[in-house]
């Protein structure tokens, strides 16, 4: 209650006591400055640390310079036992202002004194303030103590008003009349503010970055014309009519290495190797690309089907039978011409069956369907150590073993050259 009263006392006044609105702290004035804040005794002291009430009065010796002696009241309780304690602190300080021309005014203050309370003290003190002037005469302060006690360090912290009365008063400015100067129209020079050679009123470009070759309207050049300014274009020489990116690059929209505008083969998975018209890689030549190849190496001329593999298409076995049919000789006759011509070339050759019968005996039918094609080869003259035998049973079907003409279908023979 006490404090909002105070409080409000300090506000009456300034509001009774404005109306100078010159700030500053002035040669040959008094001050007097009513606070309230908090005070902190060291823990040997045995005493609670409590609110103050205080006032203190100065003089300004010079705008710089002065005097400040200060009185707070203390009223506090012993740590132990609880019993009141009032306290009194006396202090007499210097201040040195360091911007004393400012509403803003920080200031240095130290001093000495004395302290009743649960005994008597010397003191000594040091610390800073500031004021912040509203006008010349109220001011708001704030200040913080070190209190040095002997023994003990204390601390004081408090903000308040002061009241500043008398002081030098600022001379009078005289108003000089003011004499009226011909005006002396000066030639309008047209501004080029990016400094690119065209005029600001011309320049439908502004901002061009110095150093920028520019057109007769201030904008930068664009050789190509595919939209992106040459000193921004990564890939000049763009073909008219190509789209580009924002670096002035053609698009390459699978990422292949090949822009979109020469990628023959769009859309080619991310990580398979292209040629440079962008298509995958066929290193067999056979028509079927490499990543997608599952029997790489095959040899030209062969017949392959649809996963890359030499197999021998029309060359199917009837129904639980490994004999070669007459009209089986010219395809195998094929066959023994790529082998004639690539005398490096070994193969294994691969017997199938559908899914009739049990599992042991179509494996020991597929395997008599692989030599009976190889044992055709070596009678055709092909060494029998470039061949090798070997049956798949019914594990490898291509066709589903639902249909007859599925069944056919997997009761076949297919190539696989061996490196």
């Amino acid at each position: 209650m006490k404090i909002r009263i105070l409080f409000l006392c300090m506000v009456g006044m300034v509001t009774l006591y404005t109306s100078d609105l010159n700030a500053q702290v002035k040669p040959d004035s008094l001050t007097l400055s009513p606070s309230i804040g908090s005070y902190f005794f060291d823990g040997d002291q045995n005493l609670l640390n409590t609110i103050t009430y205080g006032a203190s009065l100065g003089y300004n010796f010079t705008e710089r310079w002065g005097i400040e002696s200060s009185f707070n009241y203390l009223k506090t309780e012993a740590e132990i036992g609880g019993a009141d304690v009032d306290g009194y602190l006396v202090r007499v300080e210097g201040l040195y202002n360091f911007t004393p021309q400012k509403r803003w005014t920080p200031y240095f203050a130290v001093g000495f004194g004395g302290l009743k309370a649960d005994q008597h003290y010397g003191t000594a003190d040091y610390g800073l303030g500031f004021k912040y002037f509203f006008n010349e005469k109220v001011a708001f302060r704030s200040d913080i103590r070190h209190v040095l006690l002997f023994p003990g360090n204390n601390l004081l912290y408090t903000i308040g008003l002061s009241f500043v009365f008398g002081g030098e008063k600022k001379a009078e400015v005289v108003a000089q009349p003011v004499v009226q100067q011909p005006v002396v129209q000066q030639p309008v020079v047209p501004k080029d503010s990016d400094g690119d050679g065209v005029y600001d009123d011309k320049d439908q470009c502004p901002g061009t970055p110095r150093g920028t070759k520019v057109d007769s309207k201030g904008c930068p050049l664009d050789s190509d014309g595919d939209g992106v300014y040459d000193y921004l274009d990564q890939c000049p020489n763009t073909p008219a009519g190509v789209n580009v990116d924002s670096k002035g690059c053609p698009l390459d929209s699978d990422g292949d290495g090949v822009y979109d505008y020469l990628d023959q083969c769009p859309n080619t998975p991310a990580g398979v190797k292209v040629d440079s018209k962008g298509c995958p890689l066929d290193g067999d030549e056979d028509g079927v690309y490499d990543y997608q190849d599952q029997c790489p190496n095959t040899p030209k001329g062969a017949t392959i089907d649809q996963r890359g593999c030499w197999v021998l298409k029309g060359v199917n076995f009837d129904f639980d039978k490994a004999n070669i049919r007459a009209g089986d000789a010219a395809i195998l006759d094929s066959v023994v011409t790529i082998l004639e011509n690539n005398p490096s070339l070994r193969l294994e050759i691969q017997g199938h069956t559908d899914n009739k019968g049990a599992v042991n005996y179509n494996q020991k039918l597929s395997e008599r369907r692989a030599k009976a094609v190889m044992d055709y080869f070596v009678k055709k003259g092909i060494d029998k150590g470039r061949l090798s035998a070997m049956g798949f049973g019914l594990s490898k079907p291509v066709a589903s073993n639902d249909t007859d003409e599925g069944r056919a279908e997997n009761r076949r023979v297919e190539l696989n050259p061996i490196q």
